[in-house]
């Protein structure tokens, strides 16, 4: 447990918030598990100043244990910390600092139990995927993926350490994230009625979303696992106009949808564009609904009786469950890998607060679900 507690402080000393380079981070991690013996590989992003990893060791064949974890973190900014954010603070059982929860902790244990397992003689392979850019939609993941098929072949199992009190989640929704830019006619607005009103164009469009949730709420797909058992709509910022005496001619939307595994994230797509089609189509030529998607993320999607999900659970001693949030778990189960979240610490009490913590208690059991796992799957008898 020393070893994990170093890692972390570590870990939590590099800020690695969305907004900056993790390339520090991945050079710390690459020479840990080089001097292991992993077999490493960085993933560099064509477009940012940061970087994925994949690492091995064991024999090359199929089966074997993938663990996974993201290496940004939100923003401190105004929050009112009462520790330094960026450096492990302990207090008692809980060790404060951002990313400890989500989900440094995680990393942490994943890079203790390379250290146990690279003297072992192992039957099966551990691997270990690092991402980036999971906090802005899973953005990182999503331009790694053409890259990862040869690398990751094809694991026994793959446990995504996002937070869930180390139960087994094997259920998330999936989400896409929109811009809608919207164009309408400038003019004075004492001559209000005579121009497209961007603003206008906009509101309609937002009613047009708030009518597809009544509709997915009302009669949609269903799955009681979850708070909100049903696909969801969401308008997260609407801005446009410049003065009051103007009749804004552009306006900017922001929106998404979280579906259930039933919902074809696709068909909800093409709703979504036929629903700014019917707006524009009630206004004069001059308004337009331009529609870009931003991000997304597969759902994930597990059968409780599935034998990899009884695996884990006997790793860890969890449950099942479903989680509200996303993860990185849908991308790796639209690979053909099966795939369970289960990691340290809450989400809904600790993840992207202000003094975010992870307890000792929590740790340990993430300690213990590895270790088994290791024993299980990797060693020799």
């Amino acid at each position: 447990m020393t070893l994990s507690l170093e890692v972390l402080e570590r870990l939590v000393a590099f800020n690695t918030v969305s907004d900056r380079s993790n390339l520090a981070m991945i050079v710390y991690v690459e020479d840990f598990l080089r001097s292991r013996g992993f077999r490493v590989q960085r993933i560099v992003d064509a477009e940012e100043e940061k970087a994925g990893l994949f690492a091995e060791i064991g024999p090359s064949v199929d089966g074997g244990l993938l663990l996974s974890a993201h290496s940004d973190v939100v923003p401190v900014i105004g929050q009112d910390w009462s520790v330094p954010p960026f450096k492990l603070t302990r207090q008692g059982e809980r060790l404060f600092g951002r990313g400890t929860t989500d989900m440094k902790g995680f990393l942490a244990e994943m890079l203790a139990v390379a250290d146990a397992v690279h003297a072992r003689d192992l039957k099966a392979p551990l691997k270990l995927l690092v991402s980036y850019d999971e906090e802005i939609g899973c953005v990182g993941i999503s331009r790694m993926k053409d890259r990862l098929p040869p690398l990751l072949g094809r694991p026994r199992l793959a446990i995504v350490g996002e937070p869930t009190e180390m139960q087994v989640a094997i259920g998330h929704k999936g989400k896409r994230a929109y811009r809608a830019d919207i164009r309408g006619e400038v003019g004075h607005s004492a001559l209000a009625p005579t121009f497209v009103n961007a603003l206008h164009v906009a509101v309609d469009f937002v009613g047009k979303v708030r009518g597809m949730q009544k509709v997915a709420r009302d009669t949609g797909a269903r799955n009681a696992a979850y708070d909100v058992p049903y696909t969801t709509f969401h308008v997260g910022q609407l801005s446009g106009g410049t003065a009051l005496n103007f009749v804004p001619d552009k306006a900017t939307l922001l929106c998404e949808f979280r579906h259930l595994a039933e919902d074809d994230p696709e068909e909800i797509e093409v709703q979504l564009r036929q629903a700014a089609e019917a707006v524009t189509a009630e206004f004069p030529p001059a308004a337009q609904i331009s529609l870009q998607a931003l991000a997304g993320y597969p759902g994930l999607s597990m059968a409780a009786s599935d034998p990899v999900v009884s695996l884990a659970r006997s790793w860890c001693g969890g449950d099942t469950t479903h989680v509200a949030f996303g993860t990185e778990a849908g991308v790796l189960s639209s690979l053909g890998i099966p795939t369970v979240v289960c990691g340290p610490g809450s989400m809904a009490e600790q993840g992207h607060k202000p003094d975010e913590f992870i307890s000792m208690l929590q740790l340990n059991a993430c300690s213990v679900m590895l270790q088994n796992g290791a024993k299980q799957v990797l060693y020799r008898s």
